[in-house]
């Protein structure tokens, strides 16, 4: 196997990618397309390299294991949900030929939506390579309702029949409906969470008495419906305020709007969601294998390498018999993970069992992200980068655009090293909307959630999605729709109340629910 290994999480390259250019012909457009503006009259920040390298240096978090640097309000897991969230919507099925009709993305597209699709692809009949054959009727010469689940490789003292893997061709790539789901194995086993949590409603479905060719599409309703609840209620309202949801849902999207169809704005896309990069741990506590004191702690760099698209993931081309660690045909059973560690399935772990908080919401990115494999140079000069050459205003003249009515002031932007160096550039007084957004959580939210600007554009863009999805539970019921899945508060939802329906807590544990 090779060394080099993708550390670059949430952004692999799948579809259509905006362009300046693009952007610039969508203003006025009521419904731009895939891409589109929330400020399109705003100037865009032109910023050299030079002071962006400068200040992406000046974001290397000094002490990526300090516990100090820990946000004890969004468990790890939510970084990595955050990445499997961002692959949902702006996955882009559109054919070939459909966008070389309309590379613009203007008609022949499909919406940015809290849909699932990365997990159904086009269904039973338009992607039947994602679904297990039909058992109960026509031989198995037809797919079924439940999607495929993969096997693992028993290495080490871990043995039984583990369906812990992403389903996987002959060579090891997985079978799912976005290939960016296996570039890193804790979005990967977050998307194998979501495949079974989809087969345990079928299985609820038929124990039932749900008619057997019914159940695909109620499952998929029940699944993606409380998938967006908890999208918007436990992911949105932990990274930016309890009830935020309602009030949008009240008072109507101020910023984030459109006629009929929504689209991907490129503030959104290419600076609020970005926040997950400052989230990201650089050692893990995986399972009681992988774990600071056991074998090996999870690092960025191994957890990349237990993937089909990242690492060594390689199916019939493995050496039979294998050789662990790697490379191997699946994934091995010592990798398994333990959902303990990385939500609050429990109010305390029991002793030895580590829990994973994410890293503080701030400017501050891990060491690893700073210098990626090969030619990947640095993530947050990526960012940076990527903003100038999309025409992102700035974050000063966003938060006017907005009424914001106690924007950041010049005084806190300069605050801290980080802060010195984008005072020596002049970019205190006009700062990268990327950088504001995480300066902004770092002086209001304490590092523990967005602050006014980033809260208000990432909650209204999540509720506008939903809303604009006429299969979701807001279409078709309106706010009043609660769950309806066994939960810890009935009429709620959350991560750890999917991970407890499902019943695989930690499998190398014999540990199936609490």
């Amino acid at each position: 196997m090779g060394t080099e290994v993708n550390v670059h999480p949430g952004h692999g390259k799948a579809g259509r990618q905006p362009t300046r250019q693009f952007l610039d012909t969508l203003s006025g457009h009521d419904d731009p397309g895939m891409f589109g503006r929330m400020f399109p009259t705003l100037e865009p920040l032109a910023v050299d390299d030079g002071p962006l390298h400068e200040l992406a240096d000046a974001m290397k978090d000094p002490n990526p294991g300090d516990p100090a640097g820990n946000n004890a309000n969004v468990p790890a897991g939510f970084t990595y949900l955050g990445q499997f969230v961002d692959h949902d919507i702006t996955l882009d099925l559109t054919s070939f030929g459909e966008k070389e009709a309309d590379p613009t993305a203007v008609t022949n597209f499909r919406t940015p939506a809290l849909d699932l699709d990365s997990v159904y692809g086009l269904g039973p009949d338009g992607s039947r390579h994602l679904y297990a054959r039909n058992s109960a009727s026509d031989t198995g010469k037809t797919p079924g309702p439940k999607l495929l689940i993969g096997k693992t490789v028993n290495v080490d003292d871990i043995t039984g029949d583990h369906r812990n893997d992403l389903p996987r061709n002959p060579e090891g790539f997985a079978l799912i409906g976005d290939h960016r789901n296996d570039e890193n194995l804790l979005v990967a086993q977050t998307h194998l969470a979501m495949l079974k949590f989809h087969n345990k409603v079928c299985d609820q479905l038929a124990a039932s008495g749900k008619p057997q060719g019914e159940i695909f599409e109620e499952a998929r309703r029940i699944v993606t419906w409380h998938y967006q609840w908890m999208v918007l209620h436990d992911f949105v309202e932990r990274i930016t305020e309890k009830g935020i949801v309602a009030k949008i849902l009240e008072q109507g999207r101020r910023f984030y709007r459109f006629k009929k169809t929504p689209y991907m704005p490129v503030e959104f896309s290419a600076a609020v969601y970005r926040l997950g990069h400052s989230m990201v741990r650089q050692v893990y506590s995986h399972n009681r294998i992988f774990t600071p004191g056991g074998l090996a702690p999870a690092t960025l760099d191994l957890l990349f390498r237990f993937t089909g698209l990242s690492g060594g993931i390689i199916g019939d081309l493995a050496p039979n018999p294998i050789q662990p660690p790697l490379p191997l045909p699946v994934l091995s059973s010592n990798w398994i993970i333990d959902w303990r560690r990385f939500y609050q399935i429990l109010p305390n772990n029991p002793p030895g069992v580590g829990f994973n908080p994410s890293r503080k919401i701030d400017p501050f990115v891990v060491p690893q992200l700073h210098t990626l494999p090969g030619d990947g140079g640095s993530l947050p000069f990526r960012n940076l980068k990527r903003g100038v050459l999309l025409g992102l205003p700035s974050g000063q003249d966003v938060a006017k655009a907005m009424k914001i009515k106690n924007p950041l002031t010049p005084a806190e932007i300069s605050k801290g090293t980080d802060g010195a160096v984008a005072k020596k550039h002049g970019l205190h007084e006009h700062t990268p909307l990327w950088y504001y957004i995480l300066k902004e959580a770092e002086q209001r939210g304490g590092g523990e959630r967005l602050g006014p600007v980033g809260a208000t554009l990432l909650a209204e863009v999540f509720v506008g999605l939903v809303h604009g999805d006429h299969q979701s539970y807001l279409w078709l019921k309106a706010k009043s729709w609660k769950p309806t899945l066994p939960s810890q508060v009935p009429g709620e939802f959350t991560m750890a109340d999917l991970l407890r329906f499902v019943g695989d807590i930690s499998p190398i544990d014999g540990i199936s629910t609490v």
